[in-house]
């Protein structure tokens, strides 16, 4: 499946595997999602858009690249897309942060959209969108939807495990959303939970399984 970058990294594929064991306390967890995270977006923001601007260094003038303005926005998917949005705010302190509630309905396995809470000039923005697994791509693309909605046009989407059935789902409805991936796995199961997966993301990173 094409269309979605997935990286190849030996501290990656390390950390995946404390993220897929079992035994891996929330503490942890959280602490690894959070550094894959980083990560993640040091490849996926690659493409960010920045400006020449002056300085003056301790020796002379010179001419350097800066982000643009508006800063970027970040957009979790609640409640597991926090963990991610924390991190990214380490290296985009600036940035504004927006929040899509999409609770799973576990019969339909569909998303069930229940809080939006966006800057009200996100349309102006390049939007992060983060959610730690992408699965059948129901929520990726109910919350890119809404962003649509609200004007925007440039936006990213990070996920820590997906698969190409998410992929597909996402490319699909919007072709032009970029997809960045720590890994990605060969299928869904009945439930439609990734395997081999890690579990459902939101319950080890608060300890409520």
């Amino acid at each position: 499946m094409t269309g979605a970058t997935v990286l190849d990294h030996p501290l990656v594929t390390h950390k995946l595997a404390v993220l897929r064991d079992v035994n891996t306390s929330s503490e942890v967890f959280r602490r690894t999602a959070g550094e894959v995270t980083l990560l993640l977006a040091y490849e996926a923001l690659r493409g960010l858009s920045t400006t020449s601007k002056t300085i003056h260094t301790p020796l002379e003038e010179t001419e350097t690249q800066v982000l643009v303005e508006p800063r970027p926005c970040v957009v979790g998917i609640l409640r597991a897309g926090l963990v991610m949005v924390e991190s990214i705010l380490t290296l985009l302190p600036d940035s504004p942060v927006g929040h899509l509630g999409m609770a799973r309905d576990h019969d339909t396995h569909e998303p069930v959209p229940y809080y939006q809470k966006l800057p009200s000039d996100i349309a102006n923005r390049e939007v992060i969108l983060v959610d730690p697994m992408l699965a059948t791509g129901g929520s990726a693309v109910a919350a890119i939807d809404a962003l649509v909605a609200e004007g925007c046009t440039n936006i990213r989407l990070l996920s820590i495990v997906g698969c190409d059935a998410g992929v597909a789902a996402v490319l699909t409805a919007h072709p032009t959303v970029g997809i960045t991936l720590a890994a990605k796995d060969p299928q869904l199961d009945s439930n439609a939970y990734i395997r081999p997966g890690l579990g459902d993301a939101g319950d080890r990173l608060y300890g409520t399984l």
